[in-house]
């Protein structure tokens, strides 16, 4: 609990605490619901996207390489049916899709609230599919965990929302609700957020290609793993402290600061955490963690695109190229997303006491 307390107060002191010690006025990142853009973001810069589209792609590149060159032999296995409530889910998510998606004015009542069912719909399709392939899945035998997770889903997505008040890559159009109502309404929809990732990882895990390629690979062994912790926890909270100051700059912190001081915290309690097995070579949970949260905003993107209830992105600096509404770039945002979602469903997982619940 202590660690928790710790954990929270500098994810969520941090930021805030930049801004006020910088003088600006606290009251315009707590505005619920958060409607005000405060933040003039930087024009486009052909430098700075040559520059993030190298490290992009220096950090990508060995798992591409990997993925594409190492030749294994596959096992095969029969896969098993595909289940009646799977085909249900296929049927529901076409209809939420076409929902979604078009304005026939029959249902132009429900056109505000078109996020949940889809989502829903594709979770009980990827744990359908790791079913057929495997025989289990979250939703029928770790059932008390998969519930865990909505909540907790939504809280966690909170969080980032709070985080992008300092920055405001993203805002949201097509639709005003009055603050309770936005609550319940947003909170349903984050609530989908780690079910659907942590479901799709599961379903990537099922595939023994992906295992055999990266269970077997370079093993990363800091000789002072606690002094690279420690560093990581300063660095990254220094980092979350100026945010807000320089959000122009400092924006990609959103999403990698939590991940490094979570992790840090982890490491620096003697705990195992998500980074612990590729000391022993074994990637393959690091790669379908932020594989499986690129797959999913594939998903948020495209069916965001053309909801009435959407977002719109707003990039300093490397704002084009986009792919649906997300910028070319932007989607690099998922893969340390997809590891703290890892980070989340296992501390969630340690408080149940580690059971298949």
């Amino acid at each position: 609990m202590r660690k928790f307390l710790i954990m929270s107060g500098l994810l969520l002191g941090l930021p805030l605490s930049g801004v006020m010690l910088a003088g600006y006025p606290a009251g315009r990142y707590l505005e619920f619901p958060p409607v005000t853009r405060f933040i003039g973001h930087a024009p486009f810069s052909w430098t700075a996207f040559a520059v993030f589209a190298l490290l992009i792609g220096f950090s990508i590149a060995p798992f591409i390489i990997r993925g594409a060159g190492k030749r294994v032999d596959v096992p095969r296995t029969a896969m098993g049916s595909f289940p009646w409530w799977g085909w249900l889910a296929c049927a529901g998510l076409a209809a939420a899709w076409a929902l979604a998606w078009t304005r026939i004015p029959l249902f132009k009542q429900l056109q505000p609230y078109t996020f949940v069912p889809p989502w829903l719909c594709y979770i009980v399709i990827v744990n359908a599919l790791t079913y057929a392939r495997t025989g289990t899945c979250m939703l029928l035998h770790r059932t008390g965990y998969f519930l865990l997770l909505f909540p907790a889903s939504a809280a966690f997505w909170w969080f980032f929302e709070y985080l992008n008040r300092f920055v405001q890559n993203w805002y949201y159009a097509g639709v005003r609700f009055g603050a309770l109502k936005y609550f319940i309404l947003a909170s349903l929809s984050f609530s989908t957020v780690l079910p659907a990732v942590l479901g799709t990882r599961d379903l990537l895990l099922s595939f023994p290609g992906l295992v055999l390629r990266f269970n077997q690979w370079t093993a990363l062994r800091p000789r002072r793993p606690r002094l690279l912790a420690l560093a990581g926890l300063v660095i990254s909270a220094a980092g979350l402290g100026l945010i807000g100051i320089l959000p122009d700059y400092l924006f990609p912190l959103l999403w990698v600061s939590p991940l490094v001081i979570i992790v840090s915290l982890q490491a620096l309690s003697g705990e195992r955490h998500i980074l612990h097995d590729i000391g022993t070579g074994n990637w393959s949970v690091f790669v379908a963690s932020i594989l499986s949260a690129l797959v999913c905003g594939v998903f948020w993107e495209m069916w965001n695109y053309y909801s009435l209830a959407r977002w719109i992105y707003s990039v300093p600096l490397v704002h084009r190229f986009a792919v649906f509404e997300m910028p070319l770039l932007g989607y690099a945002g998922y893969l340390p997303f997809g590891l703290e979602c890892a980070v989340i469903g296992e501390i969630i997982g340690g408080m149940a006491g580690n059971k298949k619940i």
